[in-house]
């Protein structure tokens, strides 16, 4: 028989709250095929985003991808696969077992985490105190601290200016309603208030609204991929 270990397929599931996307990764964290992504379902309930989730993988195997593992990024606090306070998703997600319910759903194995900590998985360098925001629907955060993740930072809930919160000032909503312009210099004050208090090394910018981005950037600020979202799924898997 031979003793070379087969490669383990990652299915890695970015949950957001305008887009799903999915994607599979093989053993090096390498994407093989495309990206997808549908709309997220509204309501935004739980069995709904988990037939969406489902509806992707299917079409992923019928596509020739098949995978032995599923990675999520979800848009809330994550205990051990139960979901949290996902304000941009439904109420019903609070207290939810998604880990096992997904799991029982799709027939693999799943680990879950925090959409932002995946990103930054993703991205970061590993050394350091590294930040990471994504600037979408919401306004998600994680920090790294020579590697090692300080899980469910909700920074985006937390007084930013004017009595508001980052996510009031930043997310989609407030982009929507006060222009690009205005948002923008929102973002450099941001950026300030977050290099006094975290002193990081280098913060990393994600999330679909990054593209609206127009100011120039500190040296240790960094736009990245919205696929990090995805290809930080395989470190959900490297223990």
């Amino acid at each position: 028989m031979s003793d070379v270990k087969q490669e383990l397929l990652t299915l890695a599931v970015d949950v957001g709250g305008s887009g799903i996307k999915v994607m599979v990764l093989d053993g090096n964290g390498t994407p093989i095929g495309d990206r997808v992504r549908i709309e997220t379902p509204r309501p935004a309930k739980p069995k709904l985003v988990i037939e969406a989730i489902a509806a992707l993988a299917d079409g992923q195997i019928v596509s020739g991808y098949g995978f032995d593992r599923i990675s999520v990024g979800f848009p809330g606090v994550v205990r051990n696969g139960i979901t949290a306070r996902a304000v941009n998703l439904d109420p019903d997600w609070d207290g939810f077992d998604l880990g096992s319910v997904l799991s029982q759903r799709l027939g693999k194995p799943v680990r879950i985490a925090n959409d932002a900590d995946v990103q930054g998985l993703g991205a970061i360098s590993g050394l350091g105190v590294e930040l990471v925001i994504t600037l979408g629907t919401g306004f998600g955060s994680a920090v790294f601290v020579n590697n090692r993740l300080v899980p469910n930072l909700e920074l985006g809930h937390h007084k930013f200016s004017g009595g508001k919160t980052y996510e009031e000032r930043l997310g989609n909503a407030a982009l929507e309603k006060v222009g690009a312009k205005t948002w923008n210099r929102r973002l450099v004050k941001a950026i300030t208030s977050l290099s006094s208090l975290f002193n990081y090394d280098c913060l990393y910018i994600g999330g679909g609204n990054s593209k609206v981005i127009t100011l120039k950037l500190p040296e240790n600020v960094k736009i990245v991929s919205n696929v990090s979202g995805l290809l930080g799924g395989i470190r959900l898997w490297q223990d």
